[in-house]
């Protein structure tokens, strides 16, 4: 059993997916967790690519560790616009790292990067990076910024039921196409190799507690297709599976910045690191289906 620790925790970027899922989690563990977010209701509010704003939050929050979730995550936009990239993804990075730098010794980081880092066949090693996108370059390039305070950089994807208004994650997304009779076409040709935000977020408190340093890749064991995904997900939840259809990405005009084939990551390292073994992925799917029993 992970021991408690107690520690004042600022999660940056809480309104996202993630951090509605991670916070009750890191509670639950005894941490004292304050969040940030731009606009939601949340312990603190500010523009994190302001240096002067991000001061102020940091002075007020006093945090013991900061796990940095805020991000612009969209691929597309990221291509369109990558200055926003850049000031989103890295300079929000090195405002909080220049806070540590001269405020607070023995804050420890946790920076959450993705997958979309690698490329080419997997599965993929830390050391086997492969920018394909301007998303994957910002968030490469604040991994860098965030390893020159104390930190740990987790390279993750993962999946779930929300616990966040109006924000809807790969299986809610299934979900809700499927229930619905919304067709929707599942790529057989993109791998990867995502944890179930669960699982996920209690291995984030193991890196709380360890306070390991480096850059690990944290996902499940294996991998699978986004199709295989969408089908076994459909399965076990006893789903018709008539309105899905398989397709390849490169046979689809709604994606215009270029995405990874083959995202999954051979997470051996933080195995050996954290000493613990990772789930496969077909049963993260499971134990993620049960979210959805009972779900009008």
């Amino acid at each position: 059993m992970t021991p408690k620790l107690g520690k004042k925790i600022l999660l940056l970027g809480a309104s996202g997916l993630l951090g509605g899922r991670l916070a009750p989690v890191l509670r639950q563990q005894g941490h004292e967790v304050v969040t940030h977010s731009r606009a939601s209701e949340t312990h603190f509010r500010a523009c994190l690519t302001d240096q002067t704003e991000t001061e102020k939050l940091l002075d007020a929050a006093l945090p013991d560790i900061i796990i940095n979730l805020s991000a612009l995550t969209d691929v597309e936009k990221c291509e369109l616009e990558p200055a926003k990239a850049y000031l989103e993804n890295v300079h929000t990075v090195e405002n909080v790292v220049e806070w540590i730098k001269r405020h607070k010794e023995g804050c420890f980081l946790v920076q959450i990067s993705t997958d979309q880092v690698y490329d080419n066949e997997g599965p993929h090693a830390e050391r086997d990076v492969t920018i394909t996108n301007y998303y994957g370059f910002s968030k490469f390039a604040g991994e860098l910024v965030a390893l020159t305070v104390p930190s740990v950089v987790l390279r993750v994807n993962f999946f779930g039921r929300s616990h966040t208004t109006h924000r809807e994650s790969l299986s809610d997304w299934i979900y809700r196409s499927i229930t619905t009779q919304s067709k929707i076409q599942v790529f057989d040709d993109v791998f990867f190799s995502p944890l179930s935000m669960e699982t996920l977020s209690e291995l984030i408190n193991v890196a709380i507690c360890k306070r390991f340093t480096g850059v690990f890749n944290l996902g499940s064991r294996h991998g699978m297709s986004k199709s295989d995904f969408a089908f076994l997900f459909a399965g076990a939840l006893k789903l018709p599976t008539s309105n899905m259809t398989k397709t390849s990405k490169d046979r689809v005009a709604f994606l215009k910045a270029y995405r990874p084939k083959d995202m999954r990551m051979d997470c051996s390292k933080f195995e050996k690191q954290y000493g613990r073994e990772l789930p496969n992925l077909e049963s993260e799917i499971i134990k993620v289906s049960k979210e959805y029993c009972g779900t009008s």
